[in-house]
Parts: C-alpha cells; structure tokens; sequence
C-alpha cells in the first residue's frame, strides 16, 4: 500500500503539493466500548481547553502534544500518533505520517495529522456500493455451509473496472453535496456541475440509480464537447 500511493502520487508528493498518511481504527469496538472511549478523550479535552479556551488551539495543542512524544514502529521507523480526540465513527484512531520531508511547522503539522481520516474514502465506498449494484455486500446463503453468493456479481472483472471508471467521473464532477459542489469544484478543477452525455454504438446492459451503465465504449463528454472520460 506504501509503495503503490508513493509510486502513484510521486510528482504530487514531490512538489509538496500532497502528504499521506495511514490511518487505523479499532472498527471491532462495540458501540459501548466507542462511547466510553470518545468519553474518556473528551474528558482530556476538556481539562487541556481550561487552559486554552478556545477550542480549535486546544485540539491542535493536544495534538501537538502527542506528536512529540511518538515513538517508531517497525522496520520502517514509523512513528505513529493516537488521535486525542477520536469520534465515535473513527474509535482509537491514530495517523502515520509518511511523506514527512520535515519543512512544516509544528503548528501547520497538527493541523494535517488532525485532517487524516477514513471518512472521505467510506463515503466514497458506500455511495459505490448502493449505485453500483454488482459491487453491493455479499451475504451467506442459508445451504452451503454459510457461502458466501451473490447474483449481481460480474463474471467479467473488466466490467468492474470501466463501471467505477465511470463513477469515478459521475462522483468527481457531477454528484454535489451539502454545499452543492461537487468534489472537482472544490479543488478547482471545474466552474460548475457537469452535465455528461454517453456516446456509442452499444447496448443498455445495466440501469442503476437513473443512469445508464454501457457495457462497451463509452465516451463522456461535457456540455461543451469536450471528452472527459472514457471506458473501453
């Protein structure tokens, strides 16, 4: 997983225009065992924002903090941090910085070990996972010793990968949220929603969510003819 973000995102990293970084969770935890531990961490919150009222610089100092006294893991000599305030979603969470060139300063530091999380990519897993129907979970069959079946999986993994390479284009440039952006929008790439047409000569093999799924080539192009994506 290292190298292949690495090996991926080397000209970004390069340029300090991206850090990564491993995020671990204890998804095990009961709901139980998440709210006590989220109560134990808000307690030392609350005592750290007595000295420092407000509170976004008492997060970062208590980060701060924790980011001092880390020590390595393993032969790569990664240090990792346990997040001070973990939520009841992302329980006993600690951050791995791996793209660590040391030119930050410690204030702008904490505030990128506070941004790494789970969060955005399980968004991003679940909205796959309810439009696209072959990728939905599993479940055991009642014969069979408990197999794992599914019907809608493809028998052709390659309808997999142009499937998600056209959502990955449908999410990054015309699924809006909350703010009524779309994830392109907000690292500037687009002005606007983008409104994609589908072009070929194929058959309609799957319909999912209002929008066609084609199983051959595909071609999207935005409103103003210009390609955007495609899936052969």
């Amino acid at each position: 997983m290292r190298a292949a973000c690495l090996a991926a995102f080397q000209p970004e990293i390069a340029a300090r225009r991206a850090d990564a970084f491993y995020v671990r969770i204890a998804k095990e935890m009961t709901i139980d065992d998440k709210r006590a531990s989220v109560a134990l961490s808000r307690a030392a919150f609350e005592g750290a924002r007595k000295v420092n009222p407000d509170l976004s610089e008492s997060e970062t100092l208590l980060i701060k903090e924790r980011i001092a006294h880390m020590s390595t893991i393993g032969k790569w000599q990664d240090r990792w941090m346990t997040h001070p305030l973990p939520n009841m979603s992302e329980p006993e969470k600690a951050v791995c910085y791996l793209t660590d060139f040391r030119d930050y300063d410690e204030n702008h530091l904490a505030r990128l070990y506070n941004k790494a999380s789970l969060h955005g990519i399980d968004c991003f897993f679940m909205q796959v996972r309810r439009r696209m129907s072959i990728l939905e979970r599993p479940f055991g069959s009642a014969c069979s010793t408990g197999r794992i079946w599914y019907g809608y999986s493809a028998y052709n993994p390659k309808t997999i990968v142009k499937m998600l390479s056209i959502f990955r284009v449908f999410y990054n440039y015309c699924l809006v949220g909350k703010d009524q952006k779309t994830p392109a929008m907000r690292l500037g790439l687009a002005k606007g929603k983008v409104s994609g047409v589908c072009q070929g000569s194929c058959r309609v093999s799957h319909f999912l969510s209002g929008h066609f799924i084609l199983p051959l080539r595909v071609q999207i192009y935005r409103t103003d003819g210009c390609p955007i994506a495609c899936a052969a």
